[in-house]
């Protein structure tokens, strides 16, 4: 199935929105917005033929031509992210094995369905500002994560979404603090209800020593949580997080029918301190340093966090897994 494309205004946003992060200091770190114009490894724009290629014309009618893959449309992109794509398709190879690039194992090896995902990614990215060069380091980062050590997490089934026995299982570690973190939820949530048979979420909590608010918060989920109440706090927390202090987050534990009185006793004692340390190491020790960091059957997730890409991991997650750690042939 082919990925419907964004408008771009919309999907720039998202872009950025999706990638972004924060960090141990409790701050936003977003990308480098890619820049205005092409980076040298693109295609001359159309407007600024080169000497000898024939003119403008010639230059988009080559565009044109790299671009045109049966199946696949690519008209709604705008010039430069055309450009950039088309550099993709000549400059990176597929990751089917095959010894083509992306462009010619488009064309010249049509059943071959990984290659179409590859240009899906290529294309939503380019979409979003990326350069070229940008674009094939993230895949290339994204299909090694398939061969590296995977990480093994000790969850909570009640802090988890989707089937228990789900074969792919997505562990965030995220800040109820971190606007990333409130950003990415809604997306998470979506991706279960629409494949809870197959996906399941985790969350894992990692308060930020930049957020004053984020261990109080996290303290609360678990009372929460040792009263069958940890998706409702987790959503209340979420929701009003702009608002959070240990009196608001009190009353959120109230209106859910919770005692505000033993939150602020597991604040006061420490009751949950070596739990929420613990989550913490974890992280630590798989590379987490930002919020959110997600990890998908124990490998670092490395696509931007909407509900197309994260459905996109999961499908080649399952080919992965079901075919002894290999991509399937076409």
């Amino acid at each position: 199935m082919r990925t419907a494309l964004l408008p771009v205004p919309l999907v720039a946003a998202a872009f950025f929105l999706t990638a972004a992060t924060c960090n141990k200091g409790g701050n936003s770190e977003t990308p480098p917005s890619a820049p205005s114009t092409p980076t040298a490894s693109a295609p001359a724009p159309a407007e600024s033929a080169q000497p000898g290629t024939g003119g403008s014309g010639d230059d988009a009618a080559k565009l044109s031509q790299t671009l045109a893959v049966p199946g696949m449309d690519f008209s709604s992109l705008s010039s430069g992210a055309q450009r950039e794509l088309a550099a993709v398709f000549t400059d990176e190879f597929c990751y089917c094995g095959c010894p083509h690039t992306l462009g010619q194992c488009l064309k010249e090896h049509k059943g071959c369905r990984h290659a179409k995902r590859m240009a899906n990614i290529a294309a939503q990215d380019a979409q979003a500002g990326a350069p070229s060069v940008e674009i094939i380091q993230q895949l290339g980062k994204y299909y090694q994560s398939f061969r590296e050590a995977r990480r093994t997490f000790k969850t909570d089934d009640r802090m988890c979404h989707g089937a228990k026995d789900a074969k792919v299982t997505f562990v965030e570690f995220a800040d109820f603090e971190c606007p990333h973190c409130g950003f990415v939820r809604p997306v998470l949530e979506e991706l279960v209800k629409k494949h809870g048979d197959k996906v399941r979420v985790c969350f894992m909590p990692y308060p930020l020593e930049g957020h004053p608010n984020a261990i109080p918060a996290a303290i609360a989920s678990l009372v929460a949580r040792d009263k069958g109440k940890f998706w409702e706090m987790h959503d209340q927390l979420f929701a009003n997080q702009l608002a959070l202090s240990t009196p608001a987050i009190k009353d959120l534990a109230a209106g859910l029918g919770l005692s505000a009185a033993e939150v602020q006793k597991a604040i006061d004692s420490g009751k949950y301190t070596a739990e929420i340390n613990g989550y913490k190491e974890a992280g630590k020790s798989a590379g987490v340093a930002q919020t959110p960091t997600i990890f998908l059957n124990g490998r670092a997730y490395e696509l931007a966090r909407t509900v197309d890409q994260f459905d996109h991991a999961a499908d080649d997650e399952l080919e992965w897994s079901s075919n002894n750690n290999a991509w399937a042939k076409d």
